[in-house]
């Protein structure tokens, strides 16, 4: 099996799941319109989507553990192109709905392609394809924008989007069953599935609010009750993984520094992310002098696609980067541009090319970083439980690009002037210092990171018999 043909392979997949997250952002108005129902209900299309990830994610990571990953990755694409055929096939939303909830399983690709590169490379080639790999998370999301905007122009059907999604889900179902070899699974045991049970419900309960506050008031009854609700469910889970003889995710895993870093880290990349794709795009087609007046189009195309673009060409080259300097110095360069890039957007915005920059040096901020957590995530934990773990890695990055989201929503909402479509440009600026403080912290947590590898390096107590046994790195981020 060539290496090459794996990677690109997996790759495929995981440009699927981020290609059909993000098609339906820039056509819920026009799905809403074509369906005749209200904008706040086709916010359920994104809502099912993400409440299905959370609650699937974990429990898929852990099954490609215990059976193999071959056979989960099967059914995840299977499943996803049901969906996605569903999707073209409906003009109802409920079925609409269903259909997201299908395609939602597809965020077990990710976790479960970051296993088998694992399995399957030597530790030379490793880090450049998880690298590879995990940079088509915020390559396809580009991808995915700008074919909605191209594909539903002039009031086109909002079921045109999906055609590419069900193009590209196929051709990686089909690339899978023919590349991915056979292997007995490394982990064995059983599925906790009362700990999915319970941490699928926390999770709703934590998501639910946070992509439907903007409608229901982020104070009312619902949002706060939710949100109360989360914590007592969330803290109860930790109770119970502590009580199973074989808990879905150890709880020592989610305390462990080497894990916290890049749980933060991806919480905070996937607030900036989408901060970066809407706040972009709201000010683009915001009418002058406030804004460029451009289209749907012509804001997807003249102002996110050279990201999306710059991401495809950088990927390689982060995992290069990583392997040679270290994930967590990676991660902090990726970090610093991401300031660089929201700061230029809050400040001087005046040019399309100023925004064109700023959106390049996000998007260079999502890029790498993404091509270094799997790097941190992988150094940090037993080959067991390398889909696990990187499935609560993307339910961070998944939670916080609803939290982005919401945000961004909010601010730009409270800005905008309803009947001259005018957005305030202090909103802009707050969305951008959004992002700054979302990159400030990704800096903060690698400086940490960096502290912390320094002194197990020096033999304080935190070294122990992992470090000395030379099992991890923090530094470099791979064995």
């Amino acid at each position: 099996m060539r290496p090459v043909l794996l990677v690109a392979t997996l790759a495929l997949g995981t440009t699927a799941l981020s290609l059909l997250q993000s098609i339906v952002v820039p056509v819920l108005p026009t799905i809403a319109d074509q369906l005749g129902v209200s904008p706040t209900a086709a916010g359920w299309v994104l809502t099912a989507n993400l409440l299905a990830a959370a609650v699937s994610t974990p429990v898929l990571g852990r099954l490609g553990d215990a059976l193999g990953e071959r056979p989960v990755l099967l059914g995840i694409l299977a499943t996803t192109c049901a969906g996605t055929l569903l999707a073209l096939v409906t003009s109802s939303l409920p079925a609409l709905i269903v259909a997201r909830v299908l395609q939602g399983v597809s965020y077990g690709l990710f976790p479960l392609s970051i296993s088998v590169l694992r399995r399957e490379l030597t530790p030379g080639r490793l880090t450049v394809a998880m690298s590879v790999v995990s940079s088509t998370l915020a390559v396809g999301g580009v991808v995915g924008l700008v074919a909605a905007a191209l594909l539903t122009r002039d009031g086109g059907d909002y079921h045109g989007p999906f055609w590419l999604g069900a193009a590209v889900s196929l051709a990686a179902l089909a690339l899978t069953a023919a590349v991915l070899p056979r292997r007995p699974p490394t982990g064995g045991g059983r599925v906790d599935w009362w700990g999915a049970l319970v941490l699928g419900a926390g999770l709703v309960l934590l998501l639910l609010p946070v992509s439907q506050g903007n409608g229901w008031g982020w104070t009312s009854p619902a949002t706060l009750g939710c949100l109360a609700g989360a914590v007592l469910v969330l803290a109860g889970w930790v109770v119970l993984q502590r009580r199973r003889a074989e808990p879905l995710v150890r709880p020592a895993l989610l305390a462990d520094p080497r894990t916290l870093v890049p749980t933060v880290a991806g919480l905070m990349t996937g607030v900036g992310l989408f901060a970066s794709f809407l706040g972009l795009l709201a000010f683009v087609q915001s009418p002058p002098p406030d804004g460029f007046g451009a289209s749907v189009v012509e804001a997807a195309v003249l102002y996110l696609l050279p990201g999306g673009v710059a991401g495809v060409l950088l990927a390689p080259v982060a995992g290069r980067v990583v392997a040679r300097v270290g994930a967590l110095p990676t991660l902090l360069s990726g970090a610093v541009s991401g300031i660089a890039g929201f700061g230029l957007f809050a400040l001087a915005r005046a040019e399309p090319w100023q925004v064109v920059t700023a959106g390049l040096l996000t998007q260079l901020w999502a890029t790498v970083a993404y091509a270094a957590l799997p790097a941190l995530v992988v150094a940090a934990v037993r080959p067991e439980e390398t889909g696990v773990a990187n499935a609560v890695n993307s339910i961070a990055r998944s939670v916080g690009q609803a939290l982005g989201s919401a945000v961004t929503v909010a601010l730009l909402a409270a800005g905008t002037d309803a009947l001259t479509g005018r957005t305030a440009p202090e909103a802009t600026t707050a969305v951008a210092l959004v992002g700054v403080g979302a990159a400030a912290v990704v800096v903060l947590v690698a400086v940490l990171g960096l502290r912390g590898s320094r002194r197990r390096d020096l033999g304080t107590p935190e070294t122990g018999a992992t470090a000395a046994a030379g099992e991890w790195s923090p530094v470099s981020g791979v064995r």
